[in-house]
């Protein structure tokens, strides 16, 4: 592998936290989570591919045999066989896909304001269809339609304020739509099986916590009751927010919940 990963490593806790970052993030993200848990863990956050300082120099996309073995890297470096698991927003998918591979090892899962839950129908159409990605490219560099039919659906009622605001935020500008296109297609593959997540949180009896804003309109606090179907130990947390929810609030939230 060519490919280079940055990550920033904090806090002095005997146990060892592993934080995958949302999109357009980096692993700095996580430094405000150190002042509360930084004496119970050591809090290694990860730049993910198209991220950050990672330079991923791979001519394909990245895989969730590569994060296990990036993991794998981080235990070794660590020396460390187990480790909790924290993922927020685009984060939150790709702990899910670490659960498929090493639930085994994880003892801890903190998903905040985590993708994945659900599948998102044009995501998954721009990133799992040829037509569709293609579609997705063409937008890229000719967003003029999208736009028309973003105006037109929040005017028919069809979009809410904060989804439109959020949509707007993200594909305004070339760079922003470019970033937009490049993750979602790099990061193709790393689609977890919710079903199978669950079967193996149960297996290795996860504890599992599921952090939402009240105010979160991108991912509601409703994905959590769904997936949450008590086949295996979890708790729901509905915190004051909207989406942002990476805060040393957030961190004293977790410490009380261990």
């Amino acid at each position: 592998m060519k490919s280079r990963f940055h990550g920033t490593c904090e806090g002095a806790g005997g146990k060892l936290l592993i934080c995958l970052h949302g999109f357009g993030e980096s692993a700095a993200h996580f430094h405000p989570l150190t002042a509360s848990l930084g004496d119970i863990f050591t809090i290694v956050a990860l730049d993910m591919p198209l991220h950050g300082s990672t330079q991923w120099e791979e001519d394909r996309v990245f895989e969730k045999e590569d994060l296990a073995a990036l993991i794998q890297l981080v235990l070794q470096q660590q020396g460390k066989e187990r480790f909790s698991l924290m993922g927020y927003s685009m984060g939150g998918r790709l702990s899910l896909c670490l659960v498929e591979t090493m639930a085994n090892r994880i003892d801890h899962l903190f998903l905040a304001a985590a993708d994945g839950l659900r599948n998102n129908p044009w995501h998954m159409f721009v990133t799992q269809t040829t037509i569709g990605n293609k579609l997705f490219k063409y937008n890229t560099y000719h967003p003029q339609l999208f736009f028309t039919l973003l105006h037109t659906w929040r005017r028919l009622g069809l979009l809410n304020q904060s989804i439109y605001k959020f949509a707007l935020h993200r594909m305004d500008e070339t760079e922003k739509r470019e970033l937009v296109y490049n993750v979602w297609t790099n990061l193709r593959h790393m689609m977890p099986d919710k079903k199978r997540c669950k079967q193996l949180l149960s297996r290795y009896n996860v504890l599992t916590l599921l952090i939402f804003g009240k105010y979160d309109r991108v991912i509601p606090p409703v994905l959590g009751t769904r997936f949450a179907d008590k086949s295996f130990p979890v708790k729901i947390l509905v915190v004051e927010k909207g989406h942002q929810l990476i805060s040393a609030q957030l961190g004293l939230i977790i410490k009380t919940n261990l």
